[in-house]
């Protein structure tokens, strides 16, 4: 019997929730001036580049064979990473990493949602949640951010209770608003989580709550990361990434620490030998620099503060202030424009490329060099009349 086929797939038996889906992926466009996927503008430097270059060359020599699976080392090193940058102490078998955050998220929702289960989270978020929840055929359901993108702790305990989902996440700082979640709001989703029943196996379990601090590097002072309060709750991951702080975007490296029981489920789930030796050996090579990597960070910081204060104290020609979302990120969201696509028409035709995404009327500018951001400023100015 010949399979159905959807219509528009050339005779293909895609899956019919995917006809008509474009892939995701943000404009890629040959301009000086790139302000839209949230990279570190700042490549690596001369003695990164060596040492990573170091850790690749001894890789090489053994690409014959494949890598270790579970890269013990590198998970020791990110261990010790987390416990110079944030103070918490992880055992390397409390770590994990893949290709990337979004690989990780992925590994998440194979392990832990699934048909009959649903994923929870609160919009505006991360535009790619809902893509592993349908990749991984679990419900998505989301919950609303306040109008200044906080979210309300009362607000995200109901939804997880009336929908018992089985992974809640959580961007903290949020993409694409830079909004970060305080420790008690966090804290409440934790508990309401616990609450959760699940059918497994064995009976039941409470919901797992992913905290995406793929950012998290960029908090402002006194901003609390939920690395925190992993050992109060074993239902909680924090996810991070290599790909913003540490200017290794190319390179696509994200992980995720939990309890070792956690880790365990993901590693069920992998694809065998996933990362490959030479992403181990530039990770491992990027952090045996953290410290000068990291330094970049604190410049990058001051200019979105200073981008920020800037930009609230334009006016539109009607004098109205600009808004602005407080952000924790490596990025800014502001608006409102009536047609806002045609102030990124504007922006682009001056060279400068931002990401026109979140709520109607707002954009989205990564925060790039000092002089990548005064072309921003120069550009926005004349195309908008502030």
């Amino acid at each position: 019997m010949t399979p159905p086929t959807v219509a528009g797939t050339s005779g293909l038996p895609l899956r019919p929730e995917l006809a008509g889906i474009e892939p995701y992926g943000a404009p890629q466009l040959d301009v000086p001036v790139l302000l839209n996927v949230n990279e570190n503008p700042h490549a690596p430097g001369p003695a990164v580049v060596a040492t990573i270059t170091e850790h690749v060359r001894a890789a090489a020599a053994g690409l014959n064979r494949y890598p270790d699976r579970d890269f013990h080392a590198l998970r020791t090193d990110l261990a010790a990473y987390l416990r110079v940058e944030s103070g918490v102490h992880r055992e390397p078998e409390q770590l994990w990493a893949a290709n990337g955050s979004n690989e990780i998220m992925l590994h998440v929702l194979q392990a832990f949602g699934g048909p009959g289960r649903t994923a929870v989270s609160f919009a505006p978020t991360y535009s790619m949640y809902p893509e592993y929840a349908r990749d991984t055929h679990t419900d998505w359901v989301v919950g609303r951010r306040a109008e200044d993108f906080a979210l309300d702790p009362d607000h995200a305990r109901d939804v997880v209770l009336r929908e018992q989902p089985s992974v809640i996440l959580l961007a903290s700082p949020n993409n694409p608003t830079g909004t970060a979640l305080p420790a008690p709001t966090v804290e409440a989703v934790c508990e309401a989580a616990l609450a959760v029943r699940v059918p497994t196996r064995d009976g039941d379990a409470p919901a797992v709550v992913v905290v995406d601090e793929a950012y998290g590097e960029f908090r402002r002072e006194g901003t609390p990361s939920a690395l925190e309060l992993l050992d109060r709750y074993p239902n909680l991951a924090v996810t991070r990434t290599m790909s913003k702080a540490f200017a290794l975007a190319g390179a696509r490296v994200g992980y995720l620490t939990a309890s070792r029981e956690l880790v365990d489920a993901l590693r069920v789930v992998r694809l065998p030998y996933h990362l490959s030796a030479v992403t181990q050996a530039v990770a491992r090579g990027a952090l045996a620099h953290a410290g000068e990597l990291l330094a970049q960070v604190d410049t990058l910081r001051a200019e979105r503060d200073a981008t920020v204060a800037w930009l609230r104290s334009l006016r539109h020609p009607d004098g109205r202030a600009l808004e602005v979302a407080d952000s924790d990120a490596n990025f800014v969201l502001f608006g409102t424009f009536a047609d806002r696509h045609a102030v990124w028409t504007g922006l682009l035709e001056r060279g400068v490329l931002i990401r026109e995404t979140g709520p109607d009327g707002w954009l989205r500018v990564s925060i790039g060099t000092h002089d990548e951001m005064r072309a921003f400023r120069d550009a926005l100015v004349e195309v908008a009349g502030l």
